[in-house]
């Protein structure tokens, strides 16, 4: 089949591609930001179209000669992600209809009847009802917490369970939940392309477990090998006071943690198991959750994600926005830091420590500066320090990168980095190597284009600390690259 994904560059979006692939299927991807596929390792095999999910001729230009459309978009981390998705849903069932698409397949959540659902649930559902009244057959899935490495679900699990061994908890926590793997889920998705069209209809999807989220913790716990955590549950913490504790414990902020902790406050558990009658189950059977999460901890231990949630979408602008001190920009006031540093190291070592920076290797400068600027990012609601990196040594254009979002590689000469902290401003960090005569020349600049008064202050009030900060990382960088070329060292700080 012609198969188009929108949502490619997501978590789940990320992964069925390949699976599409593998089955025997022509694959198009619909992507804002297509330089975020460039390391992927399957580019070169799709097709990709840029464009936005709210502009119609985007839109219909992505779904033209295509026969099913994968619909994996949703717009959680920005305030108004309900009215978004509600367009987005609109335009795209539209747009199908008039390019002859035989077939939508969309995966929504667990919405439990009767009750009063929650924001995120209650737009999953109203997407799903969007596109199911439009004249192309739809399969909606709905699926409840999904088990794999580097779902935003499973991160919240992870850190709250291992940094944790006592936890006192909302009452949410003995709500009953079925999970999911990831690697069910693609199954059901994948085979979704040859369903004929008289397949038309929402249906369940979970794992064969129904366990309270404080089972999923004791579980978790009892996979990773660690003691038996103690939970107590209290009656006081309302979801959105979880979700400052998660914001703060965890990678996952406050944007993600709310409306996922409450939709937890119903019990998300399934009420047919009607798609086996449609899609056979996996094979030897749906994944256990024991299973699932030694999957997840076995790919998190051999440094094997493949996608995380942290980079399905930038928390700030568009990548694609120009560098203030781009030829083509012109705007208002602009602050720069620029340091160059010449050093006997080769080219290939300075920027083998360049693209290793930050996650457990550091930012090469005044390491409590650094980590306390984090935990305040965190408590303002922002990504803070904990998203880390997905490879210790290899960056890839788009993902999260701590507070930064990696919007420029040219390797092995440029690394641009946006930051994606709370600031009144916008902000960008880049580092280069020149080859000189003998060795390299390294070039560090960071740039702020401030938002009002406010933005001012806080360049002049944080100028001070240049010298500390950004001459440390531009000494110490270039110090670990001749450390490598010297045998002194392996280069990491």
């Amino acid at each position: 089949m012609r198969c188009v994904v929108f949502g490619a560059t997501g978590y789940l979006g990320g992964r069925l591609v390949p699976e599409l692939l593998r089955a025997g299927h022509t694959v198009r991807v619909f992507a804002r930001s297509p330089g975020k596929l460039a390391d992927t390792p399957w580019r070169d095999s799709v097709e990709v179209v840029r464009g936005d999910v709210t502009v119609a001729s985007d839109v219909g230009a992505a779904l033209a000669d295509q026969e099913v459309l994968y619909y994996l978009v949703h717009s959680l981390t920005r305030p108004d992600f309900d009215e978004i998705d509600r367009r987005a849903a609109t335009i795209v069932a539209r747009a199908a209809e008039s390019a002859g698409v035989r077939r939508i397949v969309y995966l929504g959540g667990i919405a439990p009847a009767g009750q009063q659902l929650s924001r995120h649930l209650s737009s999953r559902a109203e997407v799903g009802r969007i596109l199911r009244d439009s004249a192309v057959p739809v399969l909606v899935l709905r699926a409840a917490v999904v088990i794999g490495s580097g779902s935003a679900s499973f991160e919240m699990l992870r850190y709250l369970t291992e940094r944790l061994p006592v936890m006192v908890t909302p009452r949410w926590v003995r709500s009953r939940i079925q999970p999911i793997a990831v690697r069910d889920v693609l199954h059901y998705l994948t085979r979704a392309a040859d369903l004929p069209a008289t397949v038309d209809g929402a249906f369940d999807i979970g794992g064969p477990d129904v366990l309270t989220y404080e089972q999923m913790m004791r579980g978790y716990a009892e996979v990773a090998g660690l003691p038996r955590r103690l939970i107590v549950p209290v009656p006081v913490l309302t979801p959105w006071l979880s979700a400052q504790w998660v914001n703060l414990v965890t990678p996952v902020p406050k944007a993600i943690a709310v409306p996922l902790m409450e939709s937890l406050v119903h019990d998300v558990v399934c009420g047919e198991h009607d798609i086996a009658r449609h899609i056979p189950d996996p094979d030897p059977g749906p994944t256990d959750y024991h299973c699932a999460v030694e999957l997840a901890l076995t790919r998190i231990r051999d440094r094997d994600v493949p996608t995380r949630w942290s980079d399905a979408g930038p928390w700030g602008p568009e990548p694609s926005e120009p560098l203030p001190t781009d030829p083509d920009w012109s705007g208002g006031s602009l602050y720069q830091d620029v340091r160059e540093r010449r050093t006997s190291a080769d080219p290939a070592a300075l920027w083998a420590v360049i693209e290793a920076i930050g996650g457990e290797h550091g930012w090469y400068s005044f390491p409590l500066a650094w980590s306390l600027r984090g935990w305040l990012d965190r408590l303002a609601g922002g990504a803070g320090l904990r998203r880390g990196r997905r490879d210790p040594h290899r960056l890839h254009e788009g993902e999260a990168l701590d507070w930064w979002r990696v919007e420029r590689i040219e390797r092995p000469s440029l690394l641009r980095l946006r930051a994606e902290m709370r600031l009144p401003g916008r902000a960008w960090l880049e580092l280069s190597v020149r080859t000189a005569d003998t060795g390299a020349v390294y070039r560090q600049r960071a740039v702020f284009e401030p938002r009002g008064l406010a933005g001012h202050l806080y360049w002049k009030s944080i100028a001070p600390f240049h010298a500390v900060i950004f001459g440390g990382m531009t000494r110490n960088i270039t110090g670990a690259a001749e450390a490598v070329k010297d045998g002194t060292g392996n280069g990491m700080s």
